[in-house]
């Protein structure tokens, strides 16, 4: 069922539609150097194919998962070959293009730019990430998006009436309400959804109780048994959904957290995966401005481990909700962050005399610890005026508490004890002696 004309291919319309810079191009018999990047099923290798037929190109296909350097220099020699010889061009595709190391994409640099060849790469990962940046200078990047559920189920009325390449020789009957759960089942994949139409179809024609000719509810639940989401643990659909999970809990959507969570779930993401990213977000987006919610975080993560699944999930999914419903505050993620940049950018400053530790007589004549005021010891438990930091960073303020939540009376508290430390400094000022011109009070 590929299709063999470039007017039957099914979607993306964004890039294929009526003056669009790839029909552009097509209409004045040109193709350039392209990567395809998309999910499974979109039709990036026939795109390719039907490219190459509409400007009368060779097509040469390689995967980048089995070819290697040498594979590439007999592609390169063969397209010269007929250039010189019947002035054809070729399209070289290269599937699962971010396959090739860095080397084996740069052999095909000085090719692409002579016009030896016309690349057109294939990939379903971000190429910004995966296809280094001499490659990508010289290819436009498209982007294949999931195909909708009115496409797939187009692919499959034609699947079932094509008598020559589709099932319409066996003259299969499926109802109209099965041919929209395919359709929505096949999650927007045209290979999964024809492959599963094939193997409802032989389990129908296989059945001696039933009319071989029909596909019945029966058969299409034993095809759709299982998991069909597309998730790629470690790949953009990967992150992009626990992306989604992140922004919706700092965006206080519990709905849209749920959603997100169980469609990682589902798909068969690891659990403890997503509890560690939950107890991650509980510091980065609520953080003081409620601190029970790390400890939920975590209680939720022990309750998977100690149940299991399905049952664990729910504790996840319980700690997802209250994240998303909590008072949000990143403002120890973002002290932490500017205390870390300081910790490395200004190298090993010296830890103030005074609140060293000295444990022996010889850091004592030194003058480890001395004038520490033990804070126990003064008024409300605070030494106020008294200072932590190098020398070089004293004054510096990383952390400025949000207005949400406890924070807010975190922050109360903490102006009160600057607000003591001001008035101490004043106070230090004011009792201090006027300087002496003499040469040893410069001293």
């Amino acid at each position: 069922m590929r299709p063999q004309r470039l007017a039957d291919f099914a979607g993306q319309a964004h890039i294929l539609g009526a003056d669009k810079p790839l029909s552009r191009a097509l209409a004045a018999g040109r193709v350039h150097s392209m990567i395809l990047w998309g999910p499974p099923g979109t039709g990036k290798t026939t795109l390719a194919r039907l490219l190459a037929e509409s400007v009368a190109m060779r097509f040469v296909q390689v995967s980048a998962v089995m070819a290697g350097v040498k594979d590439i220099r007999a592609a390169v020699a063969d397209a010269q070959n007929a250039r010189a010889g019947s002035g054809q061009g070729t399209l070289f595709f290269v599937d699962e293009v971010h396959r090739f190391n860095k080397a084996q994409q740069d052999g095909l640099l000085p090719y692409v730019e002579d016009g030896t060849v016309v690349l057109v790469g294939a990939t379903t990962e971000n190429p910004s990430f995966e296809v280094n940046n001499a490659l990508l200078s010289r290819t436009r990047t498209y982007v294949l998006r999931t195909l909708d559920g009115v496409v797939i189920r187009e692919l499959i009325d034609r699947a079932l009436a094509d008598i020559e390449q589709g099932l319409g020789d066996r003259q299969l009957v499926m109802a109209d309400t099965l041919r929209d759960q395919l359709a929505a089942r096949a999650d927007g994949d045209a290979r999964r959804a024809l492959n599963l139409l094939e193997l409802a179809a032989d389990i129908a024609g296989g059945r001696e109780d039933a009319v071989a000719s029909e596909i019945t509810q029966v058969d299409l639940d034993e095809v759709l048994a299982g998991g069909l989401r597309r998730f790629d643990k470690g790949g953009d659909y990967f992150y992009d959904q626990m992306s989604a999970v992140h922004k919706s809990v700092r965006g206080s959507d519990p709905d849209a957290a749920l959603y997100w969570l169980a469609r990682m779930l589902e798909a068969g993401c690891d659990p403890h995966y997503v509890a560690r990213r939950i107890v991650r977000i509980a510091s980065e987006d609520i953080g003081n401005a409620d601190p029970r919610a790390l400890r939920l975080c975590l209680d939720a993560w022990e309750t998977f481990d100690r149940l299991g699944s399905p049952e664990g999930e729910l504790a996840i999914a319980q700690a997802g909700v209250y994240l998303a419903s909590a008072p949000k505050s990143n403002a120890v993620y973002s002290a932490f962050k500017a205390a870390w940049r300081d910790a490395r950018e200004h190298g090993s400053l010296e830890v103030p005399m005074h609140i060293r530790n000295a444990p022996t007589s010889l850091m004592n004549e030194l003058g480890y610890g001395e004038d520490y005021r033990y804070d126990h010891n003064e008024a409300d438990g605070y030494a106020a005026g008294e200072t932590y930091l190098p020398d070089e960073l004293v004054g510096t303020r990383y952390y400025e508490p949000s207005p949400r939540g406890l924070e807010s009376r975190i922050g109360e508290k903490l102006a009160r004890l600057r607000q003591r430390d001001a008035e101490a400094g004043e106070r230090e000022q004011t009792s201090q002696p006027a300087a002496s011109n003499t040469n040893d009070d410069r001293r």
